[in-house]
């Protein structure tokens, strides 16, 4: 049972003694004592006033004395008005840092059978061209979204939706039809979604170079600017070809179908290379290709259950006037689906194959509006989890003008700022001297560890809801809020911890209760128990966020004590031991704590 459970326990117990009356646990109050009084844990006796019936001061008195005789993990207490400090005795300091020692996921909850199946979809890419920044951010996000619902006991299954359909992938094919000649990632020496997303800029090129001569034909004739650029836009040859390309692959066109397959199997093998550098992936993914004919039927049953209304000119549409929103529109007067339409087939698919109870969604905030019509619909539809699908909406993420350029000039191509990054770490950890007595292979190995652990930390410690600008040199310091920092830290305890088994050292698994315990370091042992809280609560707010703010501050706390007191050189044999243990327990939870933003630990740096 932990320290906060048995104060619990006496508190409750107290006031039933001392007050005749049994109250929820819900009303007792622990939080951390603050640093100008003594204490560890400082329990709030205010909601226990009505039933006492006397002074602040008074009850919590009363209540810290019965605690004391009756819990064993208190020591002494003192009140300070209507707050109880309680300051816990060193062997239930040194029980606790046992059971950390033997739990290899302290904090953590086990995932059985029972557990409830949370299903979080990320990534969403469309396949005519490369991820970008924007997409890395999702991608992180979204994966260390289900690494802590899954330490929070859920069964996870992570899931992608690729946008496979449409005019815009239609503007590729067309464009590699015309200006190919015959080019494929092997002759090109390209990953397959770069030379896919090379395609869709020539498609525009070309496209603005048509409408601007139609345009002036038009104006030259006597019509005016506006009226020139919506007719020479509408009666370009190009963009007339991909609409018809898109019919033709509404109509099973084999030929067009053939070729569809052939440069999205280009696209899939670029992204798989990136996601597999990014250390991210999934249990399923879905396509668009699919999921839009489950959602026209899917639509077609509601109307005819009077769910949906048809209009005179044949769209169909949903009326949400009595939610405080518009009327939807569903599928267009021609019969084809929108993307709400495609989203209902693909919540439809995944619920015949899933038995959900949690959906999440990692979408970017200019969907939000979307994802609230999304839960409306699918609820009146029937999914149980409709109503409460959440929606994990988030900011754009940008970097400053100048740095790390896409070979478009528009958006950062993910692939590029991958390897910048890791080169940057290379240069970095080499004028720092990192490197030293280290094989070229172990070095990039390492450079690769830091320099992805330095992109996903910097995007990861903020809020996900907010904007964010994403400094590249920043991110990479061996000081202050960064990865590379806490990386360091790990790499540091790994290395003592290596000395002291050459020392010929014995770690043990459980520590005696007469072992001695100054007060830094049941600070940290204190701060080492946080992490279940940190965990538990970055599950009730799907914020990565809040575990990376925890493995700072801890790094923070280890590193200030490693500055006050020698681990390997301490005055007594017990000391050196008890050192060790926190160490390697600091090492452990920060291993485990960054595995839950995706970020790797390496064994020295």
């Amino acid at each position: 049972m932990t320290i906060e459970q048995q104060i619990i326990n006496a508190a409750l117990a107290a006031v039933k003694e001392l007050y005749g009356q049994e109250v929820a646990e819900k009303m007792v109050q622990l939080q951390k004592t603050k640093k100008e009084f003594e204490g560890n844990l400082t329990l709030v006796v205010f909601p226990f006033l009505k039933i006492s019936r006397k002074k602040p001061d008074e009850t919590a008195r009363e209540i810290g004395e019965y605690i004391k005789q009756n819990c064993e993990a208190i020591a002494d207490f003192n009140a300070v008005g209507g707050f109880l400090n309680l300051v816990i005795d060193k062997k239930a300091w040194l029980a606790l840092l046992n059971e950390m020692n033997q739990n290899e996921k302290f904090g953590e909850k086990p995932v059985t059978e029972a557990s409830p199946l949370v299903m979080i979809e990320y990534s969403s890419p469309n396949t005519n061209k490369p991820l970008h920044l924007g997409h890395v951010r999702n991608n992180l996000l979204g994966w260390s979204l289900a690494q802590i619902m899954e330490a929070n006991g859920n069964r996870v299954v992570k899931t992608n939706i690729v946008n496979d359909r449409g005019i815009h992938i239609c503007k590729s094919m067309l464009a590699w039809q015309k200006f190919g000649n015959g080019e494929t990632p092997e002759t090109s020496g390209k990953k397959g979604d770069h030379l896919i997303g090379d395609y869709y800029v020539a498609f525009d090129k070309h496209y603005r170079a048509e409408v601007a001569e139609l345009k002036a034909k038009y104006v030259a004739e006597g019509m005016d600017e506006e009226q020139a650029e919506k007719k020479a836009k509408e009666e370009s040859p190009l963009i007339k070809e991909a609409h018809e390309m898109l019919v033709k692959w509404e109509q099973n066109d084999p030929e067009v179908r053939a070729l569809w397959k052939k440069m999205n199997d280009w696209v899939y093998a670029g992204f798989d290379e990136t996601y597999k550098a990014l250390g991210v992936g999934f249990d399923k993914i879905y396509y668009e290709s699919n999921t839009y004919l489950v959602g026209k039927k899917k639509v077609e049953e509601g109307l005819a259950k009077g769910l949906f209304f048809r209009k005179d000119d044949n769209s169909v549409w949903a009326d949400l006037t009595d939610e405080g929103l518009d009327q939807k529109l569903l599928l267009r007067s021609d019969g084809t689906s929108v993307y709400m339409t495609q989203d209902i087939g693909t919540a439809e698919m995944r619920f015949n194959d899933f038995p959900i109870d949690k959906m999440i969604y990692v979408v970017g905030n200019e969907q939000n509006y979307h994802f609230q019509v999304l839960s409306i619909l699918l609820d009146r539809l029937g999914f149980k989890w409709g109503k409460e699908l959440v929606h994990f909406s988030y900011g754009m993420v940008e970097l400053p003008n100048g740095k790390m350029k896409s070979r478009e000039g528009t958006v950062v191509d993910a692939d590029d700022l991958i390897a910048a990054m890791v080169a940057d770490a290379k240069q970095t950890s080499e004028e720092l001297g990192k490197f030293k007595d280290m094989s070229e292979e172990e070095r990039n190995e390492i450079a690769r560890i830091v320099g992805l652990g330095a992109l996903k930390y910097f995007i990861l410690k903020v809020d996900a809801r907010k904007n964010m600008l994403f400094n590249p040199e920043e991110s990479i310091d061996f000081n202050g809020n960064t990865g590379p920092f806490i990386q360091y830290t790990y790499a540091r305890i790994r290395s003592i911890l290596r000395k002291a088994q050459a020392e010929g050292i014995n770690i043990p698994a459980t520590l005696a209760d007469t072992m001695p315990l100054n007060e830094k370091e049941i600070e940290l042992i204190q701060k080492l128990n946080e992490f279940g809280a940190a965990v538990e609560q970055a599950g009730k707010d799907y914020s990565p966020s809040g575990i990376a703010n925890y493995c700072y501050e801890l790094t923070k706390a280890f590193n200030q004590f490693y500055h006050d007191y020698s681990i390997l050189g301490a005055d007594t044999e017990e000391e050196k031991v008890v050192r060790l243990v926190l160490a390697q327990n600091v090492g452990k939870t920060l291993k485990n704590g960054m595995a839950l933003l995706g970020i790797e630990v390496p064994e020295r740096m």
